[in-house]
Formats: C-alpha cells, structure tokens, sequence
C-alpha cells in the first residue's frame, strides 16, 4: 500500500491504554501512546510534545534516590561498621588483600554516599564516591566474572555505577534537603 493511511486507535483488553498505530511503512516509527487521564498527573505519554513536569521529575528522582542511597547505607554500614552481619572495615581490607584503610575508605564513601543520596545533601559528592566505589568493584571485583551477577558478575555494580551517574548529572531534585544548604553548596 502506498498510500497515506490514517492513524486507528486500538485498545488494550483492559481499555485503559490507548495505542494509535500508523498503518504507513515508512511513519510506522511515528506510532505513540496517548496520555490517559485516569492515571492522573502522573500520567505519561510518549509522544515528543509531552515532557515531565518538573514535579514528575522531582519524584521519579526521589524514588531512584531512596533505591539507590538505602543500598548504599546497608552496604556502607556493613564495612565500615560490620553492621547487619558484615566483615568491618579489617575483614572487608583483609578479604581484597588490602591494607586496613581501603576497608575504611569504602565503607565511607559507601555509607556517606548513600547517606547523600538519600538525602539531597551534597548529592554530587555522593554521587562521586559512589561512582568511584563501583568503578573499582567492577574492574577489581565483578570483570573477572563477566555481566551475570548470579555468577558475581558486574551487572548489579554496573547499574549503580549508572544510577549514581545519572543522580551526578540531574542532581537530587526538589524533593531534597539540599535546598537547606547555602546557594554556593546547593549545586554539590
């Protein structure tokens, strides 16, 4: 068929969802789903005239922020403290043939980082001691095992590595406490 053909809507069986689907070859691409109003504000299309309010953004920053920085304090809080059944910063340092400071190193930077995404304050530093942290467990630790973290592979470091990126560059949003930090340190 070469010509035009207008869009047709199609409803999930639910007939909560609408699809529009461009029958066209060549604009199949263009199909796109349409906002429904009874998933309120939060409600997202993916058409490019609809973008996230700057509220929607704030939320979905908070809750990768509460995913990420509760791992980040667990994990922290079992090497630096030996918390929740962990080496302690000696046992972690002895376990990496290390000396006793790597183990106190990482378990700050875990548990401060987590503690800063979490929270908003300082997010940016957070954010670079997280980084650094699963840089160094992908390449010394993870690698070695390959993607499959079922095998103690880098899977699970990787996509932390990668929240903690995205949180560097977006910041903590308006649902942080960074907004209590003098205007000079909000940006950290």
């Amino acid at each position: 068929m070469t010509g035009d053909v207008k869009s047709r809507p199609e409803r999930s069986k639910q007939g909560s969802l609408i699809i529009f689907l461009n029958a066209h070859p060549c604009r199949a691409a263009k199909g796109h789903l349409q906002q429904i109003s009874s998933w309120g504000e939060l409600a997202m299309a993916s058409s490019p005239d609809s973008a996230p309010t700057a509220g929607q953004t704030s939320l979905a920053l908070l809750i990768i922020r509460i995913a990420a920085g509760i791992v980040f304090l667990y994990h922290g809080s079992q090497i630096l403290f030996g918390a929740f059944g962990g080496p302690g910063p000696q046992g972690f340092a002895a376990s990496m043939h290390a000396p006793a400071i790597v183990g106190y190193l990482i378990g700050l930077a875990q548990f401060a980082g987590g503690l800063a995404i979490l929270t908003g304050l300082l997010i940016r530093v957070g954010a670079v001691c997280i980084i650094i942290v699963m840089l160094g467990a992908i390449f010394l630790v993870h690698l070695p095992h390959g993607f499959d973290v079922s095998k103690h592979g880098m899977e699970y470091a990787l996509t932390q590595l990668l929240i903690a990126l995205a949180l560097l560059i977006a910041g903590g949003g308006a649902y942080s406490l960074g907004s209590v930090l003098p205007q000079g340190l909000r940006k950290l």
